[in-house]
């Protein structure tokens, strides 16, 4: 939901409620242990973990909390075994949902978003029905006050970046997914660290929300999702006019 610059700093503020809880690190935690069961534990040979590591250290992760996530992937610290599931889901309004879970319990999981759905106006969407209307890439944001537009084009762009586009007080660079850690190296190397680096789900058309109650109902919903404990990331296609945004608060 990139795009409109009120909604933008809805979500960070609320980003960094979450931290404050533990939230954050939770799910930062959840993909270095994913990566690492995925491709190993050294994160010179496994890009996922490197982009994994990164995002965490640049939350504040611990590095405890980051090597107990690694070993946990490896198998040299008992876990839960957990299991990556990406639902397709409408919410008020038909606005379109990509909910990505990590779980130890798919049953538990997917009866717990229904519920959540179910009571705030969502329904689960068939597959297929919903992830064509998003685009697989990796996403990073920096600071906007770090580089003019010209700087961060010419680093990303080189490095093999997308595009670049301006979201209020950050620059957002998109990537291909198998370029993400690459650009973000680059970026780091000029000193330029993200505020953020991971893969996303970008929305190819976006409805924008000029109802305040439509807004919050959406956001409601929006955010009981991403609070849901098994939740690591949710994607829709809805953006806050700015002409409502202030109303939401």
């Amino acid at each position: 939901m990139a795009g409109h610059n009120k909604w933008s700093k809805i979500k960070r503020g609320k980003a960094i409620t979450d931290a404050k809880r533990g939230n954050a690190f939770s799910k930062l935690a959840k993909e270095i242990t994913l990566a690492a069961k995925a491709g190993g534990g050294s994160p010179d040979m496994n890009a996922r973990l490197r982009s994994a590591i990164t995002a965490a250290k640049a939350a504040n992760v611990p590095n405890d909390n980051i090597d107990r996530a690694i070993k946990k992937g490896t198998g040299e610290l008992a876990s839960a075994a957990l299991e990556e599931i990406t639902y397709e889901a409408y919410g008020p309004g038909g606005v379109a949902m990509m909910i990505e879970i990590v779980t130890d319990n798919r049953n538990r999981s997917a009866n717990d978003l229904r519920t959540l759905l179910s009571k705030n106006n969502g329904t689960f969407a068939d597959a297929g029905s919903v992830a064509y209307m998003f685009q697989r890439r990796g996403e990073i944001r920096l600071d906007h006050a770090a580089a003019s537009e010209d700087q961060i084009m010419e680093i990303a762009l080189e490095a093999g970046a997308e595009d670049i586009q301006e979201d209020g007080d950050e620059w957002v660079v998109y990537t291909a997914t198998d370029q993400l850690f690459q650009v973000g190296t680059a970026l780091r190397d000029k000193n330029l660290p993200p505020r953020s680096q991971k893969l996303i789900y970008q929305p190819q058309t976006t409805v924008t929300i000029t109802n305040v109650d439509a807004a919050k109902s959406l956001i409601k919903l929006y955010d009981l999702l991403d609070d849901y404990d098994d939740s690591q990331n949710v994607h829709a296609n809805f953006e806050i006019d700015d002409s409502i945004a202030d109303k939401l608060d």
